[in-house]
């Protein structure tokens, strides 16, 4: 008989740097182009005009997306591996400080000053393992699974990409007005919240309106103002 407890569950992974990139990306992607080609034909009928506009949206809203996450997923990652960096040379320079501290985080979870000592003890026997658990206790981070910049970059330029494009796809196939694109914006909206309800604790119905709800009035707000623009002849 194995000296290892079974695991009887499994938990979904809410740590890995592609999942808010990827969701929010193509969220993003979905309902800003949708809004930003309603906007464009609500101020005119010339397609090519609509169409250009969607294809530059989709451009700079996938680049920006990737440039923003790369560089705000950069700092957090040299900011955590610069407070790591303070914890390793703590654990190296005062070594029965930072096992007195680490019991302590023990006994403040609710373990007995004795068995915390303990258990604090040895694992301060092996420096790596020592600042691997400092840093998840101080700082909430694994020195080893920091986020990676380039997945980040990555995964949102594709997911926004994604969702940038099928709004823009009904015009880019031959389709001379608004209708079919805003139908299979509003299927794809739906359907995208439905998803994210995965892994999330809401239903599935619940997250596929409310993102509908969101990209419609985006949408719905843009035609008001291009057709407003239009109709002044700016």
């Amino acid at each position: 008989m194995s000296g290892r407890a079974e695991i009887h569950h499994q938990h979904r992974d809410v740590t890995g740097g592609w999942l808010r990139p990827s969701v929010f990306g193509a969220m993003d992607g979905l309902v800003s182009n949708f809004a930003l080609i309603a906007g464009v034909a609500g101020g005119t009928t010339n397609t090519k005009v609509i169409a250009l506009g969607g294809v530059a949206g989709l451009a700079a809203g996938a680049l920006s997306m990737a440039g923003g996450e790369y560089v705000s997923v950069s700092s957090q990652r040299e900011l955590a591996q610069a407070e790591i960096a303070v914890e390793r040379r703590e654990i190296a320079r005062h070594p029965d400080d930072e096992q007195a501290e680490l019991a302590q985080t023990f006994v403040d979870k609710g373990v007995e000053p004795h068995l915390a000592a303990e258990v604090s003890r040895q694992i301060s026997r092996n420096p790596d393992r020592a600042l691997e658990i400092h840093a998840q206790q101080e700082l909430g981070v694994a020195p080893g699974d920091l986020p990676s910049p380039t997945l980040a970059a990555v995964s949102s330029f594709l997911s926004f990409s994604l969702g940038a494009l099928l709004p823009l796809l009904p015009f880019l196939l031959g389709a001379r007005d608004l209708a079919l694109s805003a139908a299979v914006s509003c299927v794809a909206l739906f359907a995208a919240g439905a998803l994210v309800s995965a892994v999330t604790a809401r239903s599935w119905w619940y997250s596929g309106l409310r993102q509908l709800v969101v990209g419609v009035v985006a949408a719905g707000v843009t035609f008001g103002l291009g057709n407003l623009i239009g109709a002044a002849g700016l």
